[in-house]
């Protein structure tokens, strides 16, 4: 089917088109994104941009329309003073006695809660109700002037009055506690100046004063309490004291904790059958101890020859011993070696050995019963003190039951006498410091009267009316292009709706003379765009250019009859053999687009009244024909639902190269699903700013339904400036010049 000299028709701009469009196409079918930003497929700026500027009219009203609420406000507010006071708030205050209590040094969370704790009392309905009585503010109508405020009637109750001023002090009261610093500001606003800054001073020095009468106050209530505490504990200490001396009489227990020694951590007192069980206690421990300690010994002994004990071989004795019966032994030998055995001599120096291993055998006997001896009296000490201690602790057992009672009262004794020396202690700090109060607060900064309303500031006003402007618009922005579903640019192609883009074609402007006259201008861009197009759908497959091709849309006037006559005259141009056929049996728009006939066409193919040779029209290129739809039929579904269709399509195959079929809408229509079915690929045109996601995709769903082999889709009648965009960057740019005319009915 390729013509051989089709390369050579290719020009130079259309070799770079195809490896642009090769390139992107490998990336849309096979997913080769590595080397893209990760931050550009998150955000898409050019996407944001294009949202913005097709809604810049609504921006621009609602911006517009905040900075005339803006304008309003500053006109309209009535300028409003801020008097300011600053105040140091220590949390420690000086020592004028050296007595007075001191808070420990705070943590850094601790110091915040105290500082929040005295913003509170600046803020506190008490401290306003001070504020309120030292100016006289009640009632007046000056003040409820200056702080915009109608006053009430003169029958309404006092205390009706005094919430209105509480609740008015409240509302323009502001007190701020900067972050790290212990420094705070004190400010009141007002109409009037000067009552601004009398307001704020009074807070700060009522707010001062009610400490130190706060702190005054808190040293009398505790004189007070203390003396009364200090007489009731008195009271119960002697009470108590009384009882203990009563009980341990009554029960005969001596307390011997002054003079009997301490074990362990015990300190308590103890009469006088605990303190000897404790020594007597300790001694039998004593006693224990040696006697494990000479029983082990002697087990040893037992079971060990004499004369390896340790105590046996450390005797002076018995090494001299030893060492005379060594020369002994060695005399003995000489004489065995000189004399027989029974020789006089021989036998003497044998007699005296035998003699001194009787003597060690008797020192060393005697050294092991020294070993049984200290054991047996070992055993005998423990046993007479077991016997003590076992009568101390009956008797001692006997003693707790009534040193219960005794310890009770003892307790009591200590606990009253402690408290009462507490008391006392606190009472002589408190009365020494009664009359002295030290002040943690001090004014920084006096409110002098301004100069300059703090309200309404002109450019803050205007600041953030724009903001909020700004902030508004792009929230309605964000709505509306959230349910707009509309396709309108190369991207929403593929985003919404996973299709391959085969080709952009840019709005033409004129008549269909224009039209015509574009295509055949090679610099054009509608020329140009179709080029792309050629190429792209040869590039889709490895066979090149489909033999059957059919363009469809979702919905009418989408520009597929136009995008169809374009591709089949680019066809013819590259040497091809290309047939155009109008299927569009309920609205055809081809034979007017090519000022030809359509008297007989295809229906009348299908309706077997003409034969194909008597419908196939020549165009005015060498190359194109064109069959066109002829009559229009009662019912185009049930025409096309016959065999004919597809054995006319197979008839010309084997005379034509490529066929380009221009066929119906999708939605609503049975048409285009046979039409589908049958041709061998399947071009989408969907028209910018008008097709919708939901309509496009409904419209696949039925293509998909009928085996149809969707290769890709065409945007047509894309106008880059609609979405801010005046180059979009596919490998040309849509130049847009005085030629351009009204708008072209494409169908």
């Amino acid at each position: 089917m390729n013509n051989p000299e089709r390369a050579l028709a290719i020009s130079d701009r259309e070799e770079r088109l195809l490896a642009a469009f090769a390139e992107r196409m490998s990336q849309q079918m096979y997913g080769d994104y590595e080397a893209s930003d990760p931050a550009e497929s998150r955000i898409d700026v050019r996407a944001i941009w294009s949202a913005i500027y097709r809604n810049r009219i609504l921006i621009a009203a609602v911006l517009l329309l905040a900075l005339a609420g803006g304008v309003a406000s500053i006109l309209l507010t009535t300028p409003t003073y801020r008097g300011v006071t600053t105040v140091h708030v220590d949390q420690q205050s000086a020592k004028v006695l050296g007595t007075e209590d001191v808070e420990p040094v705070p943590s850094a969370q601790e110091a915040e809660l105290f500082l929040q704790t005295q913003v509170d009392i600046i803020k506190s309905r008490g401290l306003a109700s001070r504020v309120a009585a030292d100016l006289n503010l009640i009632g007046d109508e000056e003040f409820l002037a200056a702080v915009g405020a109608k006053p009430l009637d003169g029958q309404v109750a006092a205390s009706r009055q005094r919430e209105q001023m509480l609740r008015l002090l409240d509302e323009n009261l502001t007190v701020t506690l900067p972050r790290k610093s212990r420094i705070v500001g004190i400010a009141f606003d007002s109409r009037d100046p000067r009552i601004a800054a009398e307001v704020a001073n009074s807070f700060a020095e009522n707010f001062i004063s009610s400490n130190l009468q706060r702190r005054f106050d808190m040293s009398a209530y505790s004189r007070n309490f203390l003396q009364k505490q200090l007489a009731l504990t008195k009271a119960k200490l002697e009470q108590s004291e009384r009882s203990l001396i009563s009980y341990a009489r009554s029960a005969q227990l001596i307390d011997a904790s002054a003079g009997a020694p301490t074990v362990g951590e015990q300190t308590g007192p103890r009469s006088l059958t605990t303190a000897n069980l404790v020594q007597l206690n300790q001694a039998y421990s004593q006693a224990l101890a040696s006697r494990v300690a000479a029983q082990q010994r002697w087990a040893q002994v037992q079971s060990a020859p004499l004369l390896s004990l340790p105590e046996v071989l450390s005797n002076p004795a018995v090494q001299q011993l030893t060492q005379r019966r060594a020369e002994l032994e060695g005399l003995y030998q000489q004489e065995r070696e000189r004399r027989k055995e029974g020789h006089p001599t021989v036998r003497q120096v044998a007699a005296n050995i035998a003699e001194l291993d009787r003597q060690i055998d008797t020192i060393a006997s005697g050294i092991r019963n020294s070993i049984r001896d200290q054991y047996l009296v070992a055993l005998r000490q423990e046993q007479a003190l077991a016997g003590n201690v076992g009568q101390l602790e009956s008797e001692t057992l006997a003693e707790q039951d009534r040193g219960v009672r005794y310890n009770i009262l003892k307790r009591e004794v200590d606990t009253n006498r402690e408290l009462y020396d507490g008391l006392l202690q606190r009472y002589k700090e408190v009365g020494a410091q009664a009359g002295v109060t030290n002040n943690n607060i001090s004014v920084v900064d006096r409110a002098d009267p301004p100069m300059e309303p703090v309200s309404p500031r002109p450019a803050v006003n205007m600041a953030l009316a724009g903001l909020g402007g700004l902030v508004f618009a792009f929230l309605l922005v964000f709505v509306r292009e959230r349910f707009d579903d509309a396709v309108r640019s190369p991207e929403d192609v593929d985003t919404k709706l996973h299709l391959p883009l085969l080709g952009v074609v840019p709005l033409m402007v004129g008549r269909p003379e224009s039209f015509k006259a574009a295509l055949t201008s090679s610099r054009s861009p509608i020329s140009e765009a179709h080029q792309a197009l050629r190429s792209s759908i040869e590039l889709s497959s490895a066979g090149g250019i489909p033999s059957t091709l059919l363009l469809t849309s979702s919905r009418p006037s989408e520009g597929k009859s136009t995008t169809a006559y374009a591709l089949a005259r680019d066809l013819a141009t590259v040497g091809q053999r290309v047939l155009l056929i109008d299927a569009d049996l309920r609205k055809p728009s081809l034979h007017r687009l090519m000022s030809l006939s359509n008297e007989a066409g295809l229906s009348s193919i299908l309706a077997r009244q003409k034969e194909v040779d008597d419908v196939i029209q020549p165009s005015d290129l060498p190359g194109l024909q064109f069959i066109g739809t002829g009559p229009i039929p009662p019912n185009p579904a049930q025409l096309l639902a016959t065999n004919l269709l597809e054995d006319l399509l197979s008839g010309l195959k084997e005379r034509y190269d490529v066929i380009v079929i221009d066929g119906p809408p999708v939605l609503g229509l049975a048409d285009a699903p046979r039409l589908a079915s049958t041709a061998e690929s399947v071009v989408f045109v969907i028209e910018a700013n008008r097709a919708h996601r939901g309509q496009a995709k409904a419209a696949l769903k039925r293509l998909l339904s009928a085996n149809a082999r969707v290769i890709g889709a065409v945007l047509t009648k894309f106008d880059p400036k609609k979405i801010g965009h005046a180059d979009y960057g596919y490998g040309y740019s849509y130049r847009y010049g005085s030629d351009n005319v009204p708008k072209l009915d494409a169908a």
